[in-house]
């Protein structure tokens, strides 16, 4: 067993015994925290129990965002729609592009997030409904690997992912979302340390039995956009948003989501959910502006697989 750590952001884990190279990720958005410190943690254990193959763990890919606080980094792009990016461009471009080679090297991937300061998001595994049926199966396995209540498979064509990265090179990749807001959830980064342990046994990579989700909410939704989180449910109007559901819970359509008050002018407008099914993303931060995300509802309100077509 070596480890050997490359930078202050990456640590490299190789067991004596060649195998597949797995790469997980963190902190491609800067405030997004218990992904980071799960990742360290993955960084310290691992070396006492890797077996098989190899694991690179970047704990921060985007150091100039995370020094922020922020999503963007300091020149005011998301890394997470810049990728592959670019060495010789801004700086979130510089590391979009580093972390687009590795995930290129890579046999199996893995990228945690949170909803970051700005949103609260129930706990999912997702991944991009690939085309190539061998890679969308792995995936499948994967995302089960991981004890949430919720699996998501989302519209394959979107550009500038981590994700749609992984899909050109044919990786199986899945997504992790949980938490957000301000505060830090302990129980982020044990479930996030559970899953990839777990998903490291699916794959032969730690001795003992992989246990794979089978009580999940599991929805493939091949609609356009059918991932792409701050396009739903944009607000009206500008004031201070008051949620009137939970996160996991169900609703109907029709059923009032909350209400956006302006102290201002006085004006009020209420918000409907557009259809029903599960609460799953919630807008953290109270003042909002017109066409920002308020939040999102997965049409789905049974367990097991569900499948939606455009």
């Amino acid at each position: 067993m070596k480890e050997n750590t490359e930078n202050e952001q990456t640590s490299v884990i190789t067991a004596t015994q060649r195998g597949p190279a797995v790469l997980i990720s963190a902190g491609v958005h800067g405030d997004e925290y218990e992904p980071m410190v799960a990742a360290a943690e993955l960084a310290a254990t691992l070396p006492g129990m890797l077996t098989y193959g190899q694991v690179t763990i970047v704990k921060v890919v985007n150091p100039d965002a995370y020094g922020h606080g922020t999503r963007q980094g300091s020149d005011g792009l998301d890394l997470a729609r810049i990728c592959p990016g670019d060495l010789g461009g801004a700086v979130s471009e510089a590391y979009a592009a580093r972390i687009s080679n590795r995930i290129k090297q890579a046999d199996y991937y893995v990228d945690m997030h949170t909803g970051g300061l700005t949103y609260e998001i129930h706990p999912l595994a997702g991944y991009m409904l690939h085309p190539n049926e061998a890679v969308l199966d792995v995936q499948r396995q994967m995302a089960r690997c991981f004890d949430v209540p919720v699996i998501w498979g989302t519209d394959y064509r979107p550009q500038g992912r981590t994700l749609s990265v992984a899909r050109d090179a044919n990786v199986p990749a899945v997504y992790l979302e949980f938490g957000g807001g301000a505060g830090f959830r302990r129980e982020v980064v044990n479930t996030y340390l559970a899953g990839v342990i777990n998903m490291l046994r699916f794959l032969g990579m730690i001795t003992g039995e992989a246990i794979k989700s089978s009580e999940s909410y599991w929805l493939e939704d091949h609609r356009p956009d059918s991932g792409y989180l701050q396009g739903k449910m944009p607000s009206p109007a500008e004031g201070i948003l008051m949620t009137q559901v939970a996160l996991g819970e169900m609703v109907s359509a029709g059923q009032c989501f909350g209400r956006i008050f302006d102290p201002v002018s006085g004006v009020s407008h209420s918000v409907y959910a557009e259809l029903g099914g599960m609460v799953f993303l919630k807008r953290a931060i109270a003042k909002v502006k017109p066409g920002e995300a308020l939040g999102g509802i997965l049409p789905i309100t049974q367990k097991g697989k569900h499948t939606i077509y455009e």
